[in-house]
């Protein structure tokens, strides 16, 4: 399979559908080998826009989520990024592309999925991702404040200490709900407080 053209193809569909502005999104998707953070034997759907599952309960995200999200963050390169679900470390290999891996931090529940993020990373070229495995509810205070900030799980709320570590003027991204679920971005405000704004339904595991 040639791998590359298949890339081509997606992020073509993507630009087609209009729902990415954000070329700097669009290039990063375009860049990062999905084939390589996926299982060995789902690499023939890496670039089907679905997401496939990792181990331990969890997914790599449909790309046109990815993207989706990328864009709705309005990264600029060198902002501080903090990630919640590391998973397999596909969208924190997009992310690293618009701001630099040195300013994305990755906090990921599961031992051996950090473990195998962090060498993967490392291998692809991003080894300047910090990744750690604890517990993503809690953020990652030693880095903050950080520019953005967003989950790649469902949460029934933006965790407090999340919050709190993102600067003010500062944007959150996450599904937020439980079966029922809706992605939301949130500029926090100089006292700490939310301004949102809701970008539709969406389906993603559950924040452990």
């Amino acid at each position: 399979m040639d791998h590359a053209a298949a890339r081509e193809r997606l992020v073509e569909r993507l630009a087609e559908r209009g729902r990415v502005d954000d070329e700097r999104a669009l290039d990063a998707m375009a860049t990062v080998p999905r084939h390589e953070f996926v299982p060995a034997e789902r690499r023939e759907d890496a670039y089907r826009d679905t997401p496939l599952p990792i181990g331990e309960g969890q997914t790599i995200s449909a790309p046109h989520m990815v993207a989706i999200m990328t864009d709705l963050l309005d990264l600029s390169p060198g902002d501080d990024v903090l990630e919640v679900g590391t998973g397999c470390g596909y969208h924190a290999a997009v992310t690293a592309e618009v701001v630099g891996p040195e300013c994305v931090y990755s906090v990921e529940y599961h031992d051996s999925l950090a473990e195998r993020a962090r060498e993967r990373l490392d291998r692809l070229g991003y080894g300047a991702v910090s990744v750690r495995a604890g517990d993503g509810k809690a953020g990652w205070s030693d880095h903050a404040p950080y520019d953005r900030a967003y989950l790649t799980c469902a949460a029934p709320e933006f965790p407090q200490a999340v919050v709190e570590q993102v600067r003010p003027g500062g944007y959150l991204l996450a599904p937020i709900g439980g079966r029922r679920q809706t992605l939301v971005r949130a500029r926090r405000r100089a006292d700490g407080s939310l301004d949102r704004d809701e970008h539709g339904g969406v389906r993603f595991v559950e924040l452990q």
